[in-house]
């Protein structure tokens, strides 16, 4: 019998990817030189980071749990939606997985779209995952099954397109351009003025827990957070958006592929908050997580071996180096940084210092 591949694939940039996993999984990529904002003194490489698991094929996505890690990969087969991995953190490290997951995750309902975002709900300890690439979002139960959360999407982003900011509340991006997803219905409830502009953008939705909504939550229905319906057009952005994080105060902060970071104020307002380096083409499959200051710390993704700082005054330091394919990041109550190896296929663990930049009062 003919295995079943994925839908999509993690190779070349854009919103979709159609470079089977496997044929990534084989080749890596080079290792590429670059220039960035650097903090006095240089950041450490690779081999001076403390290894913290090994073993686990092409780690995509991050989160933690008190002392547990989690992981998010394709697996090695391409014949499951994903592959879990659970690093116990209060044990001896590193740690050998041997590419064993501790749990496989199935193509939902005869659909074939791998799993590429996740994020944990902080009060009832589930994670969410979304399609990679696709419209539906899930939500892992304590039995291990994945039931519909949510639906009516266009196009999830496979990088850090799912967080959860203090309040429980689920961000999620959608990447909207119709001429990648023909067929879909006549929009989102609310953005009609923006039509006659043939609004080709991203959006975001930001859900807060109701027990009362009725699962799949239906995001085709559902008013956006960006952009606001009546609120200010949209204008100067590119196609779509690559990751998202909430800030202190209610406010979010979102990537552009080029680098560039955008602010969202509660008022629906965006502002330029920094860049990235630039040299690099487009950031493909970065993440994105935030520290308590309203710092960010940004992983380079496909192509980019280094994981940046942000201050929340826009100042750029690289953190690490000489890296392959750092993806997904996580952050701890100790001050010390996650970061997903894709192609050496382990977590590393960098203590970050303090800022070079001065604390607010």
């Amino acid at each position: 019998m003919r295995r079943r591949e994925p839908a999509t694939g993690r190779g070349r940039p854009g919103p979709v990817s159609r470079l089977p996993r496997w044929i990534v999984f084989l080749i890596g990529v080079p290792l590429l030189s670059s220039a960035g904002a650097q903090s006095p003194g240089p950041p450490p490489s690779a081999g001076e980071l403390e290894v913290v698991a090994t073993g686990i094929p092409r780690p995509a996505q991050l989160v933690l749990d008190g002392h547990t890690l989690t992981v998010l990969g394709p697996g090695l087969h391409g014949d499951a939606a994903g592959e879990l991995y659970h690093v116990d953190l209060g044990g001896r490290l590193p740690v050998d997985l041997g590419m064993r997951a501790s749990s496989r995750l199935g193509f939902s309902e005869g659909r074939t779209a791998t799993l590429g975002s996740l994020a944990l709900d902080p009060v009832s300890r589930q994670l969410f995952l979304g399609e990679e690439n696709g419209t539906r979002i899930y939500r892992l139960g304590p039995d291990g099954a994945l039931t519909r959360y949510a639906t009516g999407l266009h196009r999830i982003p496979a990088t850090s397109a799912l967080a959860v900011d203090a309040q429980g509340r689920l961000l999620v991006l959608d990447y909207v351009d119709r001429t990648l997803a023909p067929g879909e219905d006549g929009g989102t409830r609310g953005l009609e003025p923006l039509r006659e502009d043939d609004y080709r953008g991203p959006l975001l939705f930001r859900l807060t827990p109701d027990p009362s909504i009725v699962l799949p939550r239906r995001l085709d229905r559902a008013i956006p957070l960006f952009p606001r319906p009546g609120g200010p057009k949209p204008a100067g952005f590119l196609g779509y958006l690559v990751a998202v994080a909430p800030l202190p105060a209610g406010e979010v902060a979102l990537l552009e592929p080029t680098g560039a970071l955008l602010r969202l104020r509660p008022d629906g307002s965006v502002s330029r908050m920094g860049r990235l380096p630039s040299g690099h083409g487009e950031y493909n499959r970065p993440s994105m997580v935030s520290a308590a200051d309203g710092s960010l710390f940004v992983s380079g993704g496909f192509h980019v071996p280094r994981v940046f700082r942000v201050s929340p005054a826009g100042a750029v330091e690289t953190m690490a180096q000489n890296l392959r394919d750092p993806e997904g990041l996580a952050l701890d109550e100790q001050g010390r940084l996650y970061i997903a190896e894709s192609s050496q296929h382990r977590i590393l663990r960098l203590r970050i210092g303090a800022p070079p930049w001065p604390r607010g009062p």
